[in-house]
C-alpha cells in the first residue's frame, strides 16, 4: 500500500511550483491542461504508483497553487519546457516519462522533441504532436474560424480573465461539462467559437447536473486552488494562449524535428480537438512524426477531459505503455 499523495513546493527556473507526488521508482511526470491543475490526475496517482513508478504532477507555471509570473512573455513553450527539465532535475532525477493532457500535451511533445536525452518517453492526451510549436497560431485560426475562436478570444488582455474570475467554481463547472463526452452537443464535436457580441460564458451554460465523473467536491478543490491568485486566477493560464504566435517564431529553428523517443497518443472521439482544421492529416502523420509510436488509442464516447472521464482506460493505456519501455530508469 502506497502512502497518500504528498504535496511540496519546488523552485524551478526562479518560479515556485506546487507539486503532488506519490510512489517510488522511475519518474513519471503528469502535465495538466486548461483550466485544470494537479488534481486533474487524481485517478492516475494510485494505479501508476502501484505499478512501480514515482508519479509527480505539478501545477504548471501560472496555475492554481504555483507562482504566477507577471510578465505575459514568461509563458512561452520554451519557458514551459524549461520548467519540465528543471523540475526533473530538482526532483533529483536524470530522466522521466512525460505525460501531458490538453496544453500539457504540447509541453510534453515539445520537451521530448527538444530533449530526448532527458525525456525517456512521451504520451499526449487529446492534443497530438503539431511540431515544432504545438498548435496553429492566431494568424491562421482567425482565417479558419474567425475572431471568436476561443484561442483568439483569449488574446484580449483582461477580458476572459475577468469573465472567468467572477465566479471561479461556476466557470470551471461550465467549461468542464461543456467539453465532456456527456454533453449531447459533442456527439459531433466542433471548434469552440464565441459569436460576435456574446460573452465567453454565454456559450457554456451551467449544467443541470454534473456528469458521473465530476463532483461538486472536485469543483471545490479546483476552485479553491485557483482562488489563491484572486482576480488574476485565470491570467496565468490565459497567458499561455497569448504566446502561441510567439512560439512559432521561437521554435522555428526546430522545424522538421520529430519525436525520437517512444510515444503514445490517446484521444476521445467526442473531443473538440478532433474537429480542428488539419487534425485528420496530423493524426495520419503520427508515425512519421513519432516513428516509435507505441499506440494510438481512441476512447469512444469520451470528450476532452480524457483522464478524468475515462480513468480506467487511460490508466490501462499508460501502464501498458510504461511496461513496454526499456528497463532504464
Amino acid at each position: 500500500m502506497h502512502s497518500p499523495v504528498k504535496h511540496d513546493v519546488v523552485e524551478v527556473n526562479g518560479v515556485r511550483l506546487h507539486i503532488a507526488e506519490q510512489g517510488q521508482g522511475p519518474l513519471v511526470l503528469l502535465l495538466h491542461g486548461f483550466p485544470e491543475s494537479w488534481y486533474s490526475w487524481r485517478h492516475q496517482f494510485g494505479p501508476l504508483a502501484e505499478a512501480g513508478y514515482r508519479v509527480v504532477a505539478p501545477d504548471q507555471r501560472g496555475y492554481a497553487r504555483s507562482e504566477q509570473p507577471e510578465d505575459t512573455a514568461s509563458y512561452t513553450l520554451l519557458h514551459l519546457a524549461g520548467d519540465v527539465i528543471g523540475l526533473i532535475r530538482a526532483l533529483g532525477e536524470e530522466r522521466a516519462v512525460v505525460v501531458g493532457h490538453d496544453w500539457g500535451a504540447p509541453v510534453a511533445w515539445i520537451t521530448a522533441m527538444l530533449r530526448p536525452d532527458v525525456v525517456r518517453a512521451v504520451a499526449g492526451l487529446s492534443v497530438p504532436p503539431a511540431l515544432p510549436a504545438g498548435m496553429a497560431p492566431p494568424s491562421a485560426t482567425r482565417r479558419y474560424y474567425g475572431e471568436g475562436f476561443y484561442q483568439n478570444y483569449f488574446q484580449q488582455p483582461g477580458v476572459a480573465d475577468a469573465e472567468l474570475g467572477q465566479d471561479i467554481a461556476s466557470s470551471l463547472r461550465r467549461i468542464l461539462f461543456s467539453g465532456s463526452g456527456d454533453n449531447p452537443k459533442n456527439e459531433r464535436p466542433r471548434p469552440w467559437v464565441i459569436p460576435e457580441g456574446r460573452a465567453l460564458l454565454d456559450t457554456v451554460p451551467e449544467p443541470e447536473q454534473l456528469p458521473g465523473w465530476l463532483t461538486e467536491a472536485d469543483i471545490d478543490i479546483f476552485a479553491r486552488d485557483y482562488a489563491e491568485h484572486g482576480p488574476r486566477a485565470f491570467t496565468g493560464p490565459l497567458n499561455w494562449y497569448r504566446n502561441i504566435e510567439r512560439n512559432q517564431e521561437l521554435l522555428a529553428p526546430f522545424r522538421g524535428r520529430g519525436i525520437d523517443v517512444p510515444a503514445l497518443y490517446v484521444v476521445g472521439d467526442r473531443d473538440l480537438v478532433t474537429s480542428f482544421r488539419g487534425m485528420d492529416t496530423l493524426r495520419a502523420s503520427l508515425r512519421r512524426i513519432a516513428p516509435r509510436l507505441h499506440d494510438e488509442v481512441t476512447l469512444h464516447g469520451c470528450g476532452h477531459w480524457t483522464q478524468q472521464e475515462r480513468p480506467d482506460e487511460v490508466n490501462a493505456a499508460l501502464r501498458d505503455f510504461l511496461a513496454h519501455l526499456d528497463g532504464d530508469a
